[in-house]
């Protein structure tokens, strides 16, 4: 699973991990990424998103319809 939202758009940000002796090495911030089933009702079936922590929350305020929309005016597949 890409760590990847298809709402929000979220992916991983790079940066560096400085140590003690302040050596810099490569790292990685991943989103906070889970896969949820939701019910949509105009097409009588469930669909499966990878979402952010942040978009779930999202999710929840406008409605699955909409996500669902915005998902797909993106160009994605929900």
């Amino acid at each position: 699973m890409s760590a990847h939202c298809q709402l929000t758009g979220a992916q991983p940000g790079f940066g560096n991990r400085i140590s003690h002796s302040h050596r810099r090495t490569s790292r990685r911030f991943d989103p906070n990424i889970q896969r949820k089933r939701y019910w949509l009702p105009s097409e009588a079936r469930h669909v499966r998103l990878t979402l952010s922590a942040r978009a779930i929350k999202t999710v929840d305020v406008i409605g699955v319809e909409a996500a669902v929309a915005r998902i797909r005016a993106r160009g994605g597949k929900a």
